[in-house]
Order: structure tokens, then C-alpha cells, then sequence
């Protein structure tokens, strides 16, 4: 019943698209700023030309991310796609195959593809939120052990 209510707070809307794979995106917005997120715990990254963006629900993910989160350039690119990479194969597994007690955790597979360049804050705020709901929920996505 614990996850139940969790689950009735935590939603995970994560899209990830994208037609071309420039080495240099350009034009990343952040929409949702601090005060902003802060009121309605929602964090929207996006880049409209690559036609992809993250959407992130989560009560308490964006206080975790200011006080708690590496700074941004801390890791690099290269990094923050080695962690996501089997991160979100593993997500994608349970969406497809929900194990007990954790189904409602898992409501939506993440589209995220190796070899596609969707630039560093997406990656950026991919691997913060992962390594958020892995602490949070005490679960372990793959191999990798979440580090803040």
C-alpha cells in the first residue's frame, strides 16, 4: 500500500525524439525554472529543433537536483549516456515486465536510443532523475550503483 501512495505522486513522463543527431545542439529551452518547479514539481527540458524533450513529476525530484545533484558539467557527455544507457534498457524492462510490488512504478518505457546525440542537459537531467528514483525507492537499475 506504500507504493500505492507513492505511485499516486510519482509520475514519470519521459519522450525522447528525435530526427537528427548534430554533434552541437543548439537552442536548448529549460522551462520550469526553480521558484516555478518548486510549485508544481514539474521540469520540462526541451529542445524544439531536435524535436525532444524530458518531462519530469516528481515531488521532491527538483530540491534533490539543487541540493544533492552534481553540478552541471561534473560528468561528461559520454558518461551521463554510459549510466543512462542500461538505466533505461532496465526501465524498459520493467514497463514490459512489471516485477510484484513495483508495477505502478514503472507506468511508461522511456524512448531512448544509443548512438543518438540529444545533447547534455536531456542526458544531464536523464541520469539525475535515475539516480533520484533509484535512491528514492531503493531499487537498482542494472549494474551501475546510483551516485548523487
Amino acid at each position: 500500500m506504500k507504493n500505492f501512495g507513492i505511485i499516486g505522486i510519482i509520475v514519470l513522463c519521459i519522450g525522447v525524439f528525435s530526427c537528427s543527431t548534430p554533434r552541437q545542439p543548439t537552442g536548448i529551452s529549460q522551462t520550469g525554472t526553480t521558484a516555478a518547479a518548486a510549485n508544481n514539481d514539474t521540469i520540462r527540458i526541451a529542445n524544439d529543433e531536435l524535436q525532444y524533450e524530458i518531462i519530469i513529476i516528481d515531488p521532491g525530484f527538483n530540491s534533490w537536483l539543487i541540493g544533492r545533484a552534481k553540478p552541471r558539467g561534473f560528468y561528461t557527455q559520454s558518461y551521463l549516456e554510459s549510466r543512462n544507457i542500461p538505466w533505461v534498457t532496465e526501465w524498459n524492462t520493467h514497463v514490459i515486465s512489471p516485477r510484484r510490488g513495483q508495477e505502478d512504478l514503472f507506468q511508461m518505457a522511456i524512448d531512448y536510443r544509443s548512438g543518438t546525440d540529444y545533447g547534455y542537459e536531456v542526458n544531464y537531467m536523464l541520469y539525475n532523475y535515475l539516480v533520484y528514483f533509484q535512491l528514492k525507492n531503493n531499487i537498482r537499475l542494472g549494474v551501475f550503483a546510483p551516485r548523487p
